[in-house]
């Protein structure tokens, strides 16, 4: 599974100016809504219910909010690349300001989590998480995560 599989090039958020992570969230649900045509409000809930079993702040700057509802089609991503690193409440403690929301239908079991690994594979590359912040530009950001460095490929 590649990321040009769930991300649409207007799926990106380049310059995202938040101060919280309930802001981010709530931003990054409304531009799903726009890709998906699900309401932004039942994303933004399925975001805040997984929320409260734990951060999606897994490291690094980087976060990848995941929640699953009846009303989507297919899984689907957004990335968001925020302006100013944000408190996420990650697992090392570092502010988060890469931020990839994942979106799968209540019925994707083990695809879910093929997606959420693949976005973490792709988030675990230095050289790709650098590129990705030294970017503004939306359409150079969706090329990089959709085109990864070969050694990522591997699934």
């Amino acid at each position: 599974m590649s990321l040009k599989d769930l991300l649409n090039p207007d799926a990106i958020l380049p310059s995202l100016k938040v101060t919280s992570k309930k802001a981010a969230l709530q931003e990054i649900s409304e531009k799903a809504a726009l890709v998906s045509g699900i309401p932004a409000r039942e994303i933004f809930d399925a975001l805040l219910q997984r929320e409260r079993l734990g951060s999606t702040g897994v490291g690094n700057g980087i976060a990848i909010p995941h929640g699953k509802l009846a009303k989507a089609g297919r899984i689907f991503g957004v990335f968001a690349r925020l302006e100013r690193p944000i408190d996420y409440e990650a697992l090392d403690g570092a502010p988060v300001d890469l931020v990839f929301l994942l979106i799968a239908p209540e019925t994707a079991g083990a695809d879910h989590l093929k997606a959420l690994a693949r976005t973490a594979r792709i988030f675990r590359d230095p050289a790709t998480t650098a590129k990705l912040r030294a970017t503004r530009d939306s359409a150079a950001l969706y090329t990089m995560l959709i085109q990864p460095p070969s050694s990522q490929n591997a699934a």
